[in-house]
């Protein structure tokens, strides 16, 4: 009676074999096995506690069943937790949770011709006699073509390091940039004339044939300073000025060497040279911090001129009275 009575109680032990061939797919499945194995227990404890008060064989016979459903039981929620486990996570598993089947890596700009882009208008130079400073920039994009006006993109960060720097007291709108020379003295070139999507579209060659055109604004107009708003800006005058690259130890930001002056012509030295990082949304190089690092020694440059020579740091058109002179008129100790 007693074989009989064991083999019974095994098949619980068969079922629960059979279990392992269904794998948990998620922790709540094993939470829900575990949970019904404590019903389980619970009810063969009541089965125990009415044993209790029957013959000693028959509660010898309910134990042994007990003792044979409890590791059956146990044996069937094993499988149940060790599958919630979640396997480690391989190279190819890590690859395919970081990579995006439809995200596209983006694409360089190549060199485009002027065809390309012939039918957007030129942006104009806003210059006059006498400036401050004139800032020069690479060319004009899409968005400052189309607008007609300069750095007109609002990805740029011109403005707003123009602000932050101390060139101007309050941050100027693109749409103001025709009235930059009269609020602040300021005036703005590029370069190169013709529009593009960015730098990349320009050759070489285009850039460093803009450098000689550049001198003569400079000359012409004959600011107190030029700011260059690009290291590839630079490294265009270089080429057209001494026939090869610039040298990584010939390059630092700020302010260059004497001899570099700009625009020379006998009775006048020149302007000289401020290179600052370029203000292009697309150039990320440089954190936004060190970008305003670059900035700020020429801002304050300007702001103590303006101050010299127009008794304000700020908008000259809201101080300027009979005695204060006009922008042709007025000396510079930096351009002496």
């Amino acid at each position: 009676m007693l074989s009989t009575r064991q083999t019974r109680s095994a098949r619980p032990t068969d079922k629960a074999r059979n279990t392992k061939q269904d794998p948990v797919d998620n922790d709540d499945e094993a939470q829900g096995t575990a949970s019904a194995d404590e019903d389980v227990n619970d009810n063969e404890g009541q089965h125990l506690n009415k044993a209790s008060s029957t013959s000693p064989s028959t509660f010898a016979s309910n134990l042994e069943r007990f003792r044979h459903g409890k590791a059956s039981t146990a044996e069937a929620t094993e499988p149940a937790y060790k599958a919630s486990r979640k396997r480690p996570l391989t190279d190819n598993d890590a690859a395919a949770t970081t990579s995006s089947p439809t995200k596209r890596k983006k694409q360089s700009s190549k060199y485009a011709p002027p065809s390309k882009y012939a039918h957007l208008p030129k942006l104009l130079d806003i210059l006059e006699p006498g400036l401050i400073c004139v800032f020069v920039g690479t060319n004009p994009g899409i968005r400052t073509a189309t607008a007609g006006h300069a750095y007109a993109h609002p990805s740029n960060l011109f403005w707003k390091l123009l602000h932050s720097s101390g060139c101007t007291d309050v941050r100027v709108s693109p749409e103001h940039d025709v009235d930059m020379p009269k609020w602040y003295a300021m005036g703005n070139t590029n370069i190169v004339e013709r529009p593009s999507k960015d730098a990349a579209e320009l050759s070489k060659q285009e850039m460093a044939a803009g450098a000689p055109v550049l001198d003569e604004k400079v000359r012409a107009f004959r600011p107190e300073a030029v700011c260059i708003v690009g290291k590839g800006i630079w490294e265009a005058v270089w080429r057209w000025r001494y026939g090869r690259p610039l040298k990584k130890d010939e390059f630092k930001w700020g302010w260059q060497d004497e001899r570099e002056r700009m625009g020379k012509v006998e009775g006048w030295g020149g302007a000289p040279v401020f290179v600052t990082s370029s203000t292009s949304g697309s150039a990320a190089s440089l954190k936004p911090a060190e970008k305003e690092a670059i900035w700020r020694p020429f801002g304050g440059w300007v702001k103590s001129r303006r101050k010299e020579r127009f008794g304000t740091e700020g908008r000259i058109d809201l101080v300027k009275s009979e005695d204060t002179p006009d922008l042709a008129d007025a000396t510079s100790k930096g351009s002496e």
